[in-house]
């Protein structure tokens, strides 16, 4: 039986953060401890199967690689307690390795720098600029290019290289932890397995300095809350004139005071008063792009009716279409009476007991006599 989504067991999304996916975690070993359900064997299996999916998901290295290879990252390993031999023929735990972790360790393959780090901002925009879209400023620390050397680490944009004693121009060192073979970039050359004899005195040989970038992102209109965008070459600057990183931009769409989403379409609750419902008449309700709407409520409306308007709902991303808008109704009981109000619901009421005025209340009760007369009471 082929094993499920490490994801799934824990009810997680693949981009779900690190406490997300301990709060998950912890919810579910709470729930399937043995001491909880003794006797069990289902709960017992599903116990261990959530705790094998947190194990590799909560270390950072084991999850990278499962997100890049799945259960096939472990097999022949033993499961979650260490990486396997091979890959279908490919060049087993370092290529994986070196593949995976050459952008966060600023080296690819053959001791050659690598590409700049991905990097992850958030930003939140009102409803209102979901719909029409909008443009954000963002300010984002993170390494760029070495102006004074072009990148190059070196003093003058020329370079002057010899093989890194540390490494051997291997760019890399390995230990043993565990069960784990651990590579790690050299701590001398920076993971490039050569030394500049002439570094650049500003950037130190790097090629990139820390710095506070600003960058305008274009949201467009009709994203979802959640939604990422991806920045292709606006992350962080490579080591040594290699290709910077991309830059990824989580969309979190702030909740309405008065709208509720529901993909493209949008619902608003409106409030009542009790004769508005029973005489009918109109009603002039706001949409998302700002404008009115006028909708009529026939006489005798009830809780929970609801009236679609076509086309005043969301934008539907890269579409010129909308989705509608839903006016559910609420009918208000009134409150607070002065004694002259009181006096004409008293006469109401005793005027409508026995007609026809209330349908499903005289029906109900009607049904509840019929109950009680077939039990003889």
């Amino acid at each position: 039986m082929a094993k499920r989504d490490y994801y799934e067991v824990l009810g997680a999304q693949r981009g779900a953060s690190d406490d997300e996916l301990k709060k998950a975690y912890r919810k579910l070993a709470m729930k399937l401890h043995p001491d909880r359900n003794p006797g069990d064997a289902k709960a017992e299996a599903e116990f261990k199967e959530v705790n094998e999916a947190y194990d590799v998901l909560k270390d950072p290295e084991k999850r990278a690689a499962y997100d890049r290879y799945g259960h096939a990252a472990f097999e022949g390993g033993g499961g979650a307690g260490g990486f396997g031999g091979g890959f279908g023929g490919g060049g087993g735990f370092e290529d994986m390795f070196a593949d995976i972790f050459g952008q966060f360790t600023g080296r690819g393959r053959g001791g050659q720098p690598g590409r700049g780090a991905d990097l992850r901002q958030e930003i939140s925009v009102t409803l209102e600029e979901a719909f029409a879209g909008v443009k954000k400023t963002l300010r984002v620390p993170t390494a760029v290019q070495c102006e004074a050397c072009n990148g190059s680490g070196a003093e003058g944009g020329q370079a002057q290289q010899n093989t890194c004693p540390t490494c051997n121009g291997a760019g890399k060192i390995r230990s043993q932890q565990g069960f784990f073979l651990v590579e790690r970039p050299c701590h001398t050359c920076g993971g490039t397995g050569r030394i500049i004899k002439n570094p650049c005195k500003i950037c130190l040989g790097a090629g990139r300095v820390q710095r506070d970038r600003t960058l305008n992102v274009t949201v467009p209109a009709g994203v979802e809350d959640g939604t990422r965008i991806r920045l292709s070459g606006e992350g962080e600057a490579g080591v040594r004139g290699a290709p910077a990183g991309d830059l990824y931009v989580d969309v979190n769409v702030r909740q309405h005071a008065l709208f509720q989403r529901e993909g493209a379409n949008i619902l608003v609750r409106v409030p009542l008063r009790m004769t508005q419902a029973a005489l009918g008449g109109h009603i002039e309700v706001p949409s998302i792009d700002g404008g009115r709407s006028r909708v009529s409520i026939p006489a005798g409306t009830q809780t929970g009716n609801s009236f679609r308007l076509r086309g005043k709902g969301m934008s539907v991303l890269r579409s010129t279409q909308r989705g509608d808008m839903y006016v559910q109704v609420v009918v208000e009981t009134p409150q607070n009476l002065t004694p002259k109000q009181k006096e004409l619901l008293e006469a109401f009421e005793a005027d409508a007991k026995g007609g026809k005025s209330s349908p499903e209340s005289e029906g109900f009760f009607a049904k509840v006599k019929e109950f009680w007369d077939g039990l003889g009471r």
